[in-house]
């Protein structure tokens, strides 16, 4: 088992040097380790609502909080510490990465638990396939994200007396006049994972859902290969020109702030931006709108944020992962985790609250799954395994910084990675 997983954690990447707020214990204990990347403020906000309803059950909550964006540090982490015989109690885990641990034999299933509380009958169907290894759950799922939004300071376009723009070419177009007024067309920060989601909304957006399915998730050479692809990346490089320079130490929520401080016009990224309006006092209509990234309209780009639970030997380890995987699920967390992560509860029945933006999403939801409009994220681990998502996205964020890239050549490199049979 230990060298199945050595060659398999060595497959999907190297494990750097990154360390943890806390070190799990292997002994048995009352106190449940938890390991996740939530460290903005408005999602240490929301991680605050799960730790105090589980303290409240008479466990203790010991947080291992990864800081990065998208989750990459986490995982090196959670890796590190499985093997060497000491995995955290729980840890947040994407999409594929939940199948990937599971069929190493790592993961407690939780089918119980699900059909005791008849989970499948509130929950949408592609979230509990996302949760799912060979007919049987390790999945929790808390929260339903849209990838493909767009975040408007609308001061910048009242003070310049320009209108939104409705595509990408109209906000390349009044990008100068933007830059001339002293606001940043379309900020990001300058983390890979950040750069390569402009690139699946892209895809999305040039080449439709089936497209998208045909490349990232399908991974078909003529799709991948297509003048579609190549019209992706050179739309990328246009994009490129909207952005600012040296951002590589930025994180997502330090960029969204430039739009709350009025420094930035336009921001794409999923909507677990909007608690960082919220938890900056911002006002949904007034200080900033939520719009569709640029030609998905009618479309969805899903990320699931679920936890799964790690095989251990004592009681009360198992008790304490019982106990939290109820309260992930309960209505009342569900409401309350969504109203400060900016997501969608998973639960159906916990959504009539939702208002804005997150009405919104859920309207965009329900509409994608009737006009098969939803597809996964490949930058979130939904639509790919580790050892395919990462080269993506670090291929992707090349391309984006590289000046001399031409898109003919991006699109051999990026069919290449993906078509390896290595991966």
């Amino acid at each position: 088992m230990i060298q199945r997983l050595l060659i398999t954690l060595l497959l999907t990447g190297p494990l750097n040097s990154v360390t943890a707020n806390a070190t799990p214990s292997s002994q048995p204990t009352d106190t449940i380790d938890v390991l996740h990347w939530w460290t903005s403020p408005s999602e240490a906000a929301a991680t605050d609502i799960l730790k105090d309803h589980y303290t409240k059950s008479g466990f203790a909550w010991s947080d291992q909080a990864i800081a990065g964006g998208g989750g990459g540090k986490a995982m090196t982490v959670l890796k590190s510490q499985v093997i060497s015989g000491n995995p955290p109690h729980a840890a947040q885990i994407s999409g594929q990465g939940i199948k990937s641990w599971a069929s190493l034999g790592l993961l407690a299933d939780i089918d119980d638990t699900v059909n005791h509380n008849q989970w499948t009958s509130v929950l949408p169907e592609f979230v509990s396939d996302a949760i799912q290894f060979q007919g049987r759950f390790y999945g929790v799922p808390v929260g339903i994200h849209r990838s493909n939004w767009l975040w408007v300071n609308p001061g910048a376009f009242e003070d310049t007396g320009l209108a939104i723009p409705t595509s990408w070419d109209e906000l390349i177009a009044i990008a100068p006049r933007l830059r001339q007024a002293g606001f940043i067309p379309l900020t990001h920060g300058g983390e890979a994972w950040q750069q390569a989601a402009i690139f699946e909304s892209v895809v999305l957006s040039e080449g439709g859902a089936d497209f998208y399915r045909q490349a990232l998730v399908h991974h078909d050479r003529k799709a991948l290969t297509s003048p579609t692809m190549i019209r992706v990346f050179r739309k990328l490089k246009q994009i490129v020109s909207l952005t600012p320079d040296n951002r590589s130490k930025m994180s997502w929520d330090q960029a969204t702030r430039e739009i709350i401080n009025n420094k930035a016009a336009m921001m794409l990224m999923g909507d677990w931006a909007l608690g960082e309006f919220k938890i900056n006092g911002q006002v949904e209509g007034q200080d900033f709108y939520c719009l569709p990234a640029f030609g998905t309209e009618d479309k969805f780009i899903y990320n699931i944020d679920s936890f799964a639970m790690f095989n251990t030997r004592h009681l009360k380890d198992r008790q304490a992962q019982q106990r939290l995987t109820h309260q992930l699920m309960s209505k009342e967390i569900q409401i309350a985790f969504s109203e400060n992560k900016g997501s969608i509860p998973v639960r159906m029945d916990a959504t009539d609250h939702l208002q804005g933006c997150q009405k919104q999403s859920l309207e965009a939801l329900h509409a994608s799954i009737k006009t098969n409009t939803l597809v996964p994220s490949i930058i979130h681990g939904m639509a790919a395994r580790e050892s395919l998502q990462v080269p993506v996205i670090n291929f992707v964020s090349l391309y984006m910084s590289d000046p001399a890239a031409t898109p003919e050549e991006a699109v051999k490199s990026l069919s290449a990675a993906l078509l390896s049979p290595a991966r």
